[in-house]
């Protein structure tokens, strides 16, 4: 009993998850603070933007749908301090504390323009980040470790989501907006740390020798793979129904009649505990069940997850029901996010890593910016009931191509 607990314990507990928990951290910090992100959404709605400005605007994180552009980039070339991959993402973690310091000091009524220009700036900056992160991920865990270091992913992304989400919420009802922004920008200084103690990856592989090898060959070589199209149309509709149905879960929230600080602490601290609970049970499972079949069990439950906001949406406030709501639709979220993470991971080559994992994020983002930029409409035409139902009901897709995809299971799917 006691071995068998240590086997399930001990993939979580080394360095290289503890660099992957803190770079995941470093990663996933900005999203809250611009594009679709809570923080973002909760500064517009105080000061009077109108839902379907703020639902538009999502579209300033279309650089995390096309990121696949200029991954070969980062490939292919080697900034001249630390290495292949941690120098790029010390410059992007400068980069982006620039950026969030400046966000706070703009008026939304009256400096839009620079809003748009900024906000798209930090969307670059982060995914080009998430670039290196992914790639650095993909090349530092042993294969067996994959499954763990999904739920790391999950949990510091989580954690990242609880700071620049729930914290800087809680804070924005005792600071002005431009403190706060200033104090998460000081928060991604984790990152810019980290990557001076991060060691390097056992195998080390030589970058490609030129930019036509790092564009031309990561993709030539992905679409050998058994079923590649549809593979790509999997990862973009897996979290479909998960993306739409959290989308504008914040002004939501917000309509209902809940605080600031009931939506940071409910909505992230108790969404965070709840779906770290749900990234250790994935990490501890996916070995078992295998990428696969997890995807398969987590997928259905994320999206029966997401039909508790039809019954907070038709019974209106209730701070018991926010709570039981948010709590699934987080563990179950959690779930599928930590298996299609492991199967990404899967996917890739290491000395393409880069671009291929570049690639298929990009795809899981295409789904979190257009349909999120079309949620407000929607709920103008439907209600927030409808709406929550017909996210529901985007999950059909994904889990239709997943089930094509088992044609394939033992060709692309890796076994832990």
């Amino acid at each position: 009993m006691a071995q068998n607990r240590s086997k399930l314990i001990s993939p979580f507990t080394n360095r290289r998850m503890a660099v992957t928990l803190l770079l995941m951290f470093a990663s996933s910090f900005p999203l809250p603070l611009t594009s679709s992100g809570s923080t973002f959404q909760v500064w517009l709605k105080r000061n009077n933007v109108d839902i379907k400005t703020i639902s538009a605007l999502t579209l300033v994180g279309i650089p995390y749908s096309i990121k696949f552009l200029w991954a070969p980039f980062l490939d292919r070339f080697v900034p001249p301090f630390l290495n292949r991959r941690t120098g790029w993402i010390a410059i992007f973690q400068i980069l982006l504390m620039a950026c969030i310091g400046t966000l706070g000091f703009l008026n939304p009524m009256s400096d839009m323009s620079w809003i748009i220009c900024i906000a798209t700036c930090i969307s670059f900056f982060s995914a080009s980040a998430d670039i290196v992160i992914d790639a650095y991920r993909v090349d530092l865990l042993r294969p067996e470790e994959r499954g763990a270091g999904a739920s790391m992913v999950m949990i510091g992304g989580r954690l990242a989501f609880l700071t620049s989400g729930a914290l800087a919420l809680v804070l924005s009802d005792h600071f002005p907006w431009h403190t706060v922004f200033l104090i998460m920008a000081s928060c991604l200084s984790i990152g810019l740390i980290t990557v001076f103690f991060a060691p390097a990856p056992e195998i080390i592989v030589s970058p490609p020798k030129s930019l036509e090898e790092a564009i031309v060959e990561p993709i030539v070589s992905f679409f050998k793979k058994p079923g590649a199209v549809e593979i790509l149309l999997f990862v973009i509709l897996f979290k479909a129904a998960d993306t739409m149905a959290t989308s504008l879960l914040s002004p939501f929230l917000v309509e209902l009649g809940f605080t600031n600080t009931d939506i940071g602490s409910v909505n992230k601290v108790w969404g965070l505990i709840v779906s770290l609970l749900g990234g250790l049970v994935a990490g501890a499972v996916i070995p078992k069940w295998g990428v696969y079949k997890s995807l398969w069990v987590f997928g259905i439950m994320q999206a029966l997850g997401n039909s508790v906001f039809v019954a907070l949406a038709i019974h209106g406030k209730s701070y018991l029901l926010m709570v039981a709501s948010i709590g699934v639709e987080n563990f179950c979220g959690g779930l599928g996010t930590a298996a299609l993470v492991a199967y990404l991971m899967g996917l890739c080559e290491q000395k393409f890593s880069a671009s291929q994992y570049a690639l298929l994020s990009s795809l899981t983002a295409v789904a979190r910016t257009f349909l999120a930029s079309g949620s407000g409409f929607l709920v103008s035409q439907l209600g927030w009931p409808r709406f929550f139902m017909f996210a529901v009901l985007l999950a059909t897709p994904g889990l239709f191509l997943l089930k094509r995809l088992g044609r394939f299971e033992k060709a692309n799917l890796p076994s832990s």
